[in-house]
């Protein structure tokens, strides 16, 4: 069948589509794997300064994007996908995608120090408020805390906290959205479950929970 009209829908799945006669090539099919990434990683997929990057600790042929950023010294989950669409709307502050972090921090956080820790603070790119705190443990010289943030700001868990008067010493992103690091070894990934994929998808339906609201 020749088609001379540009309103024409096609099924790339289902159909062969050819343009003077030279097939085109199949759309590549969409993957979504989980990352425990280690510290010492840059968050991309290749630098000029030769530092080990995420695309070398995934298997697998095709290029697959970060969906956001772990800074070099972070570790924990991080999403990896060639879907181009969803990643995009688990960016957008609009759908307000939950990170969960572990922090480990200096100096001690009592039970009495978390509503102001909860109240947030004012950042020099504006205000940063949690949308969860949990303290774990603490010690006289250090604690550690689970912190739920909204956005993906660029070193925003890390100054939330010195602006609290807590250096983080140690940083670990534990959830993205529905999907857990679970017991995923560090440097290791797996491909997402069909199930967890759809939750992904569930989570930026709608708009998400905002703090305080």
């Amino acid at each position: 069948m020749v088609i001379t009209s540009l309103a024409t829908l096609a099924d790339p799945d289902a159909e062969t589509i050819t343009v003077d006669g030279r097939p085109l090539p199949r759309a590549e099919a969409r993957r979504y794997v989980l990352l425990h990434k280690p510290r010492g990683y840059v968050t991309t997929l290749a630098d000029p300064l030769g530092r080990p990057v995420v695309a070398d600790l995934v298997a697998g042929g095709g290029r697959l994007y970060p969906v956001g950023r772990l800074d070099w010294d972070v570790e924990g989950a991080l999403l990896l996908t060639n879907d181009g669409p969803l990643t995009h709307r688990l960016l957008h502050p609009r759908y307000a995608v939950p990170r969960v972090y572990e922090a480990r921090v200096e100096g001690r956080v009592g039970r009495d120090d978390l509503a102001r820790w909860r109240r947030g603070v004012s950042l020099d790119d504006g205000p940063a408020r949690p949308l969860a705190v949990a303290l774990l443990h603490a010690e006289a010289h250090q604690s550690r805390l689970r912190l739920t943030f909204t956005e993906g700001r660029k070193h925003e868990v890390k100054r939330f906290c010195e602006a609290l008067g807590h250096r983080v010493r140690a940083l670990r992103r534990t959830a993205f959205g529905p999907i857990a690091l679970g017991r995923l070894p560090r440097g290791a990934s797996r491909p997402l479950t069909p199930r967890e994929v759809r939750a992904l998808r569930a989570a930026v339906a709608a708009p998400g929970p905002r703090p305080g609201r």
